[in-house]
């Protein structure tokens, strides 16, 4: 596979770094990605783009976005411009890190391509609500939120956000309006005053959560079907000047064909009221109202409730979301069988207070934040582990909680006596069990 640029051709950034041009990765929309050498013999990934694409206004954007240099590991950020040479022809181009193997796209996922969890997807949710956010916070607008430009880690929903030269200072008329089945409605409508924002980067993000949830985009039901040529007027029609939901309480006129759609409406029961109802309201209320639809705080509050949770079947193991309120157990969405649910860990954390229900199921891991109130980012990694749930090696289905912090707890038994569990002790799993966790407290309680 050839590209624009030939192997072994020097390039040379803004800030007068010169890399070298290894192979060609692949190519998009706009431009190329090649695998780049760096001066001091590491690696890089360099976007080049089309002539076609590059524009003034782009490198214009280009160069923002390098000059902004925001560090996020969860976006594949644009950390150098690299201006046209002789030798390369025409364009121009950015550095970025490489995206590293084990982050797979979206496309594979929705071919059922991929071995992953119900805890793997609701992680890579939660991520994708975090990273937006931090972006929406610093007054930058996405505008192209969509599933060709979210990657994630099928083992355990680590993401990582790519082709992040699109955003935009919020209010920023410049650039590309979005991609058609992620666009808000009145993007695609057009309508008068209406422009890429974190407005309408709150509908696509709303759209990418559903897709990754129920493998399956809101809007495209029996009304979808029923259209014989899926053309640009079709499309439009579906997405932004009669957009119905496949759920929509009130209007049925877009339900998923049981034979055609079957398996989005498995999916859908399969998860817990609490986060349906955040896609309702954004796609019944959210589709007419922009200042509406859900923020980035609600749905990240919803997935880390139901991502506490999760529950695995004691008859087939699969992962199920339950409700994160619930009293009862439910049913497995894969064999049917009743769930039996596990002791709860309840944090109480200090103010502004809050509480955190954490299912104890095997594997249970207790992170820093829950720990506080209002944590600044969900991180699930080895690397801010408080507890995790392990059995007794002698004594299988007696479990206890391991302490992976570096202080030492303070445990309140029923009768009122105290113990110490020192870091890399076990305190034994006992329903009425206290624990003084130093920034919070912890009860244990009975299913």
């Amino acid at each position: 596979m050839t590209g624009m640029l030939a192997e072994g051709a020097l390039l040379v950034t803004e800030r007068g770094d010169q890399v070298e041009v290894v192979e060609l990765l692949g190519s998009g929309g706009q431009g190329e990605v090649y695998r780049v050498r760096t001066a001091d013999g590491g690696q890089a990934a360099l976007k080049w783009y089309y002539p076609a694409c590059a524009t003034a206004e782009q490198q214009g954007i280009v160069q923002g976005l390098v000059a902004r240099d925001f560090e996020d590991d969860r976006f594949l950020w644009p950390l150098a411009f690299v201006p046209a040479v002789a030798d390369a022809g025409p364009g121009f181009g950015y550095l970025m890190e490489l995206r590293p193997d084990r982050f797979r796209g979206l496309p594979a996922l929705f071919r059922r391509q991929l071995r992953t969890s119900t805890v793997a997807l609701l992680t890579a949710c939660l991520q994708t609500v975090e990273a937006y956010q931090a972006l929406h916070s610093r007054g930058i607008a996405y505008r192209d939120i969509s599933w060709g430009n979210l990657f994630f880690d099928p083992a355990n929903g680590d993401i990582l956000v790519c082709d992040n030269d699109n955003a935009v200072v919020e209010g920023d008329a410049s650039g590309i309006g979005g991609t058609m089945e992620f666009m808000a409605p009145e993007l695609v409508r057009g309508d008068p005053g209406a422009r890429p924002g974190t407005q309408s980067d709150l509908h696509s993000l709303s759209v990418l959560l559903f897709m990754v949830l129920m493998n399956h985009h809101p809007l495209k039901g029996r009304l979808e079907l029923a259209i014989h040529c899926l053309d640009e007027a079709a499309e439009r029609q579906l997405y932004g000047r009669q957009p119905v939901f496949m759920f929509d309480p009130v209007d049925s006129s877009n339900r998923p064909d049981p034979v055609e759609q079957g398996a989005v409406a498995h999916a859908w029961e399969a998860f817990p009221q609490s986060l349906r109802a955040l896609f309702v309201h954004n796609f019944t209320v959210g589709l007419r109202d922009p200042s509406a639809r859900v923020r980035e705080s609600q749905w990240r509050d919803a997935l880390r409730a139901v991502l506490d949770a999760v529950v695995e079947c004691a008859g087939c193991g699969r992962q199920n979301a339950t409700e994160p309120s619930a009293t009862g157990p439910g049913a497995c969405w894969g064999c049917g069988r009743t769930l039996v649910l596990p002791p709860r860990l309840v944090v109480i954390t200090p103010p502004p207070r809050s509480e955190r229900r954490i299912l104890l199921r095997r594997g249970a891991r207790l992170q820093q934040h829950h720990l506080v109130a209002e944590p600044a980012r969900h991180d699930y990694g080895d690397r801010t582990l408080v507890a995790e749930l392990v059995e007794h090696p002698s004594r299988p289905g007696r479990f206890g909680l391991l302490n992976r912090s570096d202080s030492a707890w303070t445990g309140l038994r029923t009768d009122g006596t105290t113990q110490q569990i020192a870091p890399g002790q076990t305190v034994p799993l006992r329903a009425g069990l206290e624990l003084d966790l130093g920034p919070a407290w912890a009860l244990v309680v009975a299913p």
